[in-house]
């Protein structure tokens, strides 16, 4: 988390600096920076613990459940919950508890019960901080790049993890499959992954943007059982579109959706 955000925040700061870029004021510097340690310095720092309790490809389909967390986010500050969401949250639910209920009975000899119920409650508090932070750096009135914007936040969560890092370097394994994993998560999970992520937040509505947790999953869940062979099964398949029905129930229902058409929001306007 150190390395990888600390990399891709000067690189991304450092080429918006080389271009030209606007940069925010030094007021919203500092809340762009707060909301980056909220949004993937809490929320991907959780994915980071979770991931040593449970497969990579379980924790990307548990995390698929974000999209409801940031409709009720949404809904906390204003927006209203219509009956057709609350129905999809409740749908993707059963398919959450339906993935992990076998392992808690303890009928699992994969997943420990108690690992997998500590990375199902990390995960869930990830997944409402980075809603959170995403919800309010969307409605931060700055006329910075939203790249900068990324930059200040990934370079944030760096500073934020270097304390933490410096007491845990004993354990870390400085080889080439080390390096190489950190420098690729620097890269497309920073540099390009997030970029777009903060510029889709920049110009669309939460609720589309959100969106994006649909491939996620899929991604994670078959790179997994390629390079890992973690298991995937009938069950872990059912889930996975009990899931994915209840957040298509959620966006239908979402009038962020129904107008994504018409009105793109944008802070920087």
């Amino acid at each position: 988390m150190f390395l990888r955000y600390t990399i891709s925040g000067a690189v991304l700061l450092l080429g918006a600096w080389l271009k030209g870029a606007q940069f925010p004021s030094r007021e919203h510097a500092w809340r762009t920076a707060l909301y980056g340690v909220v949004t993937i310095g809490i929320g991907t720092g959780c994915l980071a613990f979770a991931e040593q309790w449970i497969p990579s490809g379980l924790a990307a389909l548990i995390v698929s459940v974000q999209p409801f967390w940031m409709t009720g986010i949404e809904a906390l500050r204003g927006e209203r919950l219509h009956p057709g969401a609350f129905r999809g949250m409740l749908v993707g639910l059963a398919g959450v508890v339906f993935l992990i209920a076998r392992s808690l009975a303890g009928t699992s000899s994969t997943i420990k019960p108690a690992d997998l119920l500590g990375g199902f409650l990390l995960l869930q508090f990830g997944g409402a901080m980075w809603s959170l932070g995403s919800s309010y750096q969307r409605t931060l009135p700055t006329r910075a790049h939203p790249f900068v914007s990324g930059g200040v936040q990934q370079l944030a969560t760096g500073v934020a993890f270097a304390i933490p890092a410096f007491f845990g370097i004993d354990h870390a394994v400085w080889n080439f499959k080390g390096i190489a994993a950190v420098s690729y998560l620097a890269a497309f999970g920073g540099v390009v992954g997030y970029s777009a992520y903060i510029f889709s937040l920049d110009r669309l509505p939460v609720a589309l943007v959100s969106i994006y947790t649909y491939i996620n999953p899929l991604v994670a869940v078959v790179l997994g059982y390629w390079f890992y062979r973690e298991p995937f099964g009938w069950r872990e398949a059912v889930a996975v579109i009990i899931i994915f029905i209840g957040v298509a129930m959620v966006k239908r229902a979402s009038p962020g959706v129904k107008k994504a058409e018409s009105v793109a929001v944008s802070p920087a306007e």
